[in-house]
Order: structure tokens, then C-alpha cells, then sequence
């Protein structure tokens, strides 16, 4: 079991991760302006607790790392747990501050959702690794910018047609929050962790000597 700092701090990073999602798309909300309000909030949460546990606030990148020998194996199920918890604890606090509004349940085209989430979400962790885990990076002051730009981009791409979760801890928030069906959740946890798996062997075959 990895150290409570570590899952603190998977905790916090993933909790405003889902608070900002929650607050900004929830009417009345930010409009066209909530994925760079996520983006943002990842980025400075990833240069707030990158030194503690890494900042993955994602079990997909968990995943990612792991597979890229950068997590310990023991450490990869409390980091799920604490990140879990932090996205559901969010969708508490998003429901309590906006008066538990009704919101519109997304129903998205399962074939197109399935290739979104993989697609933005192998991007999300083959940036991680490249930028936060590689030799050839080691040192990078601004590896939180990259990663936080990552998730804005796939936000505005493809937001409309998945809901742009690129990550399983964001999936179980939004459902809670009424955003997303409990049907539809095996689309983002089938996706991301395939897209998260993808990109670690992807890195691995580009970077055999990176070990």
C-alpha cells in the first residue's frame, strides 16, 4: 500500500480535477470556456502534488505507468481507490453547490465514444509518459502544462461526441453527478484502460532503451 501522502494527494488532485468538470458544465456553468477550466485545474494540480505521488489523478494513467515500470505494482489499487474516491467525493459537492439540479444525461453513440475515449486517452498517457517518465525528458520543469493542454484538446475535440472523460475516476464522478448513464460506463472504463495500456506499450516499443 503506497503512503498516505501519496494517496492524499491522488485524492485531492483527483477530487478538483471532477469538482472543476462538474462546476464548469453544470449549468449555469462556463460554456465553451469548461474544457479550458479542466485543463487548467489538472495542470496546476500536477505541479501541486507531482512530487509526492507523480500526479496521475487518473487510473488510467496508473495504468500507463505501471506498465512503463514507473509504479510499483503495490502502489496501483490505493491509488485507484483514492482516486475513485476523490472523483465521487467531487460529485457530492458539485450536487450540493448547485442545488442537485437536474441535468441532461448524455446518451452517446456507442462505436463513436468508444474510439473517442481511446483515442484522447492513449494521447493523454503517451504524453504522461513521454513527458513525466522518460529519460530524454528527466528534469522538465513544465511536464504539467503538457498534460493539462492534453486534456483541453481532447476536451474540445471530442467532448461532444463521449464527454471527453479520458479517465475512469472522471466517468464514476460524472455519473454520480447524473451527467452520464451507470449503463454507459463501461464505454470510458473499457476505453480508457485499453487507450492507457496502448500508449504504455506504444512508448516502450519507441523507447527500448528506457527502462
Amino acid at each position: 500500500m503506497p503512503a498516505m501522502g501519496k494517496l492524499l494527494t491522488e485524492f485531492i488532485g483527483t477530487f478538483f480535477l471532477v469538482c472543476t468538470i462538474g462546476m464548469t458544465v453544470i449549468a449555469p456553468g462556463a460554456g465553451d470556456l469548461a474544457p479550458l477550466a479542466i485543463g487548467a485545474a489538472l495542470m496546476v494540480m500536477i505541479f501541486a502534488g507531482g512530487h509526492v505521488s507523480g500526479a496521475h489523478y487518473n487510473p488510467a494513467v496508473t495504468l500507463a505507468v505501471f506498465i512503463r515500470g514507473r509504479c510499483n505494482g503495490g502502489d496501483v489499487v490505493g491509488y485507484w481507490i483514492a482516486q475513485i474516491l476523490g472523483g465521487a467525493t467531487a460529485a457530492a459537492v458539485v450536487l450540493f453547490m448547485k442545488g442537485n439540479p437536474a441535468v441532461e444525461v448524455m446518451v452517446p453513440d456507442v462505436t463513436r465514444a468508444l474510439i473517442a475515449e481511446f483515442l484522447y486517452t492513449f494521447a493523454l498517457c503517451y504524453v504522461v509518459l513521454n513527458v513525466a517518465t522518460a529519460k530524454g525528458t528527466s528534469g522538465n520543469p513544465t511536464y504539467g502544462l503538457a498534460i493539462g493542454f492534453t486534456v483541453l484538446a481532447g476536451a474540445y475535440s471530442v467532448g461532444a461526441i463521449s464527454g471527453g472523460a479520458f479517465n475512469p475516476a472522471v466517468a464514476v464522478g460524472i455519473t454520480l453527478m447524473g451527467l452520464s448513464a451507470w449503463a454507459s460506463i463501461w464505454i470510458y472504463l473499457l476505453a480508457n484502460l485499453v487507450g492507457a495500456a496502448a500508449a504504455a506499450f506504444t512508448f516502450l516499443a519507441i523507447n527500448p532503451e528506457d527502462k
